[in-house]
């Protein structure tokens, strides 16, 4: 079986590659580094698809250095450290020396002979404190020349210590123009492979699906070619003699045929939301046996992880509250943990975490009340605060009433005495309604005793 199309077209020369002109152009400041053989370590942060790996590779091709490669959601500490020994013995071996991959003579090959070994990894933002930690020795020695590329924003991702010993360069989503080279370069790649014509006739919803993503964009056009090989029998009996079939690609073709078999999740795609919807609709709802499916989703494709405990940290509150305070406790411990021990150790905690929430009585009182008290705020204005319950450093303060008839609850049987907190314009507004559950259950009855009939509880 060969390869996906995006990866039989990786560039094997700087020249070849596609897009972020602004670093890679001629006055590009990556490609002056290059060229002069003495790049940083640096994180090439930008959307999927735009060529971070690519352009690592090609980096390292160039100046002849060793190329390590590891994958944030496999690799944890160990293997870290064994690629590091690795990439110490290949410093320490005889250089060798290859050709220069541009085009004009290279005047850099004695910079290139004696360069560090670059260890590349991907989704570098999948890596927790104590996996990041262990590259800071390496890169501060110089034994290697790290280069990570992420798509989260490196400066809420990476630890402080290793973002300051690298350069952050970001990479953007491939122009309309720069599609237009890359499909072309695709066409002319895949008619040495079958012998039906293809005529793209219309690339408006390829670049639309594809969204500056050049492996996207790629992997449809290839579903596209696809088909035209499926249909390629029945077509050529259609054509005289001596003619060769042909399949037209346009933008219904794309929509009716590609859409459906493009990867269903997308990280900043309408799917995206979708998933996340249904796996918080599913918790709210009670059943565990859905909400650990979406999660599952979510965890094979790649979400990040701590946007998952983010969300589910907001649900216990929203959606569970007082009806089993325990919730946020373990919600905040999952967030904690995953932040700590990160993917794929972390996909045990969440499920865990999914199903306790799933399985938790629920009650949205505390989100209601918070909503009510926000709208009477907005209504009423900054209604000035009761004097008895202000403070009063001051003699004049006391002088002026403040604090004068407040009444210090510890002092009453049952730690408790009715008095007025609200402002009198408010004074009797309900903006609390315990939930129908076992323990909000509890606290009406606590707060009817208390207040007799003054809130309706």
């Amino acid at each position: 079986m060969n390869p996906p199309l995006a990866e039989q077209l990786r560039p094997q020369r700087i020249e070849d590659y596609i897009g972020q002109s602004h670093l890679m152009g001629p006055e590009g400041v990556l490609y002056k580094a290059i060229r002069a053989g003495d790049i940083p370590s640096m994180i090439l942060w930008g959307p999927p698809g735009v060529g971070k790996t690519t352009l690592a590779y090609l980096i390292s091709r160039y100046l002849d250095r060793p190329f390590f490669t590891l994958s944030a959601v496999m690799a944890g500490v160990k293997e870290v450290r064994e690629v590091l020994d690795k990439a110490e013995a290949a410093r320490q071996a005889p250089s060798r020396k290859e050709p220069s991959l541009f085009a004009e003579p290279d005047s850099n090959a004695q910079k290139r002979e004696k360069g560090r070994p670059i260890l590349f990894i991907d989704e570098i933002h999948r890596f927790n404190k104590s996996q990041q930690d262990s590259l800071l020795g390496a890169v501060e020695k110089g034994s290697i020349t790290f280069i990570g590329a992420t798509t989260e924003n490196p400066s809420f991702e990476v630890i402080s210590p290793l973002l300051s010993r690298c350069q952050v360069y970001v990479l953007n989503p491939l122009s309309g123009e720069e599609m237009d080279v890359l499909l072309e370069r695709a066409l002319k790649h895949i008619q040495t492979l079958t012998p039906i014509k293809i005529v793209l006739k219309e690339t408006q919803a390829l670049k639309r699906i594809s969204g500056g993503d050049g492996r996207k964009l790629l992997n449809a056009l290839e579903i596209a070619a696809s088909e035209a090989l499926l249909s390629g029998d029945k077509q050529s009996q259609r054509h005289q003699s001596g003619t060769s079939p042909e399949w037209v690609i346009d933008n219904k073709t794309v929509t009716e045929r590609i859409q459906q078999n493009l990867a269903a999740y997308d990280k900043n795609g309408e799917n995206h939301y979708d998933i996340i919807s249904a796996f918080i609709k599913s918790l709210r709802g009670s059943d565990p046996n859905a909400a650990v499916y979406y999660l599952a989703r979510m965890l094979v494709a790649g979400e990040d992880v701590k946007f998952i405990a983010r969300r589910m940290v907001i649900l216990a509150s929203e959606d569970i509250g007082n009806a089993n305070p325990n919730a946020l406790l373990l919600a905040n411990a999952c967030f904690d943990t995953v932040h700590r021990i990160g993917y794929p150790e972390c996909r045990i905690t969440l499920s865990q975490t999914a199903i306790y929430l799933a399985c938790s009585p629920k009650s949205n009182a505390s989100y209601m009340a918070i909503d009510a008290a926000m709208a009477a705020v907005k209504r009423s204005g900054d209604i000035p605060v009761p004097l008895h319950l202000r403070n009063a450093p001051t003699q004049l303060m006391k002088d002026i009433g403040y604090h004068e008839g407040y009444l210090y609850a510890h002092d009453f049987e049952g730690n408790f005495v009715e008095q007025e907190f609200l402002p009198r314009t408010l004074e009797g507004s309900l903006f609390y309604q315990p939930g129908d559950n076992a323990k909000e259950n509890e606290m009406r009855r606590r707060l009817r005793l208390l207040w007799k009939n003054k809130y309706g509880y």
